[in-house]
C-alpha cells in the first residue's frame, strides 16, 4: 500500500530549490509503518538525485534513569521524559534550515548512554524528521510539510513481537495512555497536510 501512495504525496511536498532545505515531518504512533515509509521515499529521492537528510527521533532518547522510575506516571514519563524536548528543539529543529554542521545528543541502547553524533547538512536537501509525537507545539513550527500515518492500535500492536506482547500491562499504563493524551491535546490528525492510512 505505501508503494501505491509514494509518488502522489510526493508531489504534494514543496519542492526542493537550490540553495534551500524543506523539512518533511513522518508522523504516526508506534509501529504505524513510519521507517518503512521514510525507506520508500528514500528509494524515490535516489532516482530523483535530490539530497536528502534523515533524522529519526528515536536516536535521540535520554537514558534509562531519566525516564523510568521517577515520581510521575509511566504515561507522563513515555510522553514527556522520553526525549529531552527542549534540548532537541534548541540543538535539531531550530538549526535544521541554517547550519551546515549539526552536533547531536544520540542515544546508544547497548550502553544506556548517549555519545556526540555529528551530522554534515548539505545547502540543498530534504530534511526527513520521522517518529512518535512529532507535532508536539514545541515542535511543530518547524516542519514545512507533515504526513500522518494512521493505523489503529489493533494493527499496530499485532506488528509487535510475540514477547513484547506478553506486556500488555505495559502498554496500556505507559504507551496508549500517552499515544490518548497525544492524539487529544495535539490533534496531529487535524493539523497534518497529509494523512495516509497504513492498516
Amino acid at each position: 500500500m505505501l508503494n501505491n501512495n509514494i509518488l502522489s504525496i510526493f508531489t504534494q511536498i514543496p519542492k526542493v530549490e537550490i540553495g534551500h532545505r524543506v523539512v518533511l515531518g513522518i508522523d504516526g504512533l508506534s509501529r504505524s509503518g513510519k521507517t518503512t515509509f521514510v525507506k520508500e521515499i528514500g528509494k524515490l529521492l535516489e532516482t530523483k538525485e535530490i539530497p536528502v537528510c534523515i533524522f529519526h527521533i528515536d536516536d535521540y532518547i535520554v537514558e534509562r534513569k531519566r525516564r523510568y522510575n521517577t515520581r510521575f506516571d509511566e504515561w507522563y514519563e513515555y510522553y514527556y521524559l522520553q526525549w529531552d524536548v527542549r534540548y532537541l528543539t534548541d540543538s535539531l529543529f531550530k538549526k535544521l534550515k541554517i547550519d551546515s554542521e549539526m552536533h547531536l545528543l544520540k542515544y546508544d541502547p547497548d550502553s544506556d548512554a548517549q555519545y556526540e553524533q555529528v551530522v554534515e547538512l548539505p545547502v540543498t536537501c530534504l530534511i526527513i524528521v520521522e517518529g512518535v509525537f512529532l507535532q508536539r507545539k514545541e515542535w511543530r513550527p518547524y516542519y514545512d510539510f507533515m504526513i500522518y500515518l494512521d493505523c489503529s492500535r489493533e494493527k499496530r500492536f499485532q506488528r509487535e513481537s510475540e514477547a513484547t506482547q506478553n506486556h500488555l500491562e505495559k502498554f496500556e499504563n505507559r504507551y496508549w495512555k500517552a499515544e490518548d493524551y497525544y492524539m487529544d491535546t495535539e490533534l496531529p490528525m487535524t493539523r497534518a497536510d497529509v494523512i495516509m492510512n497504513n492498516d
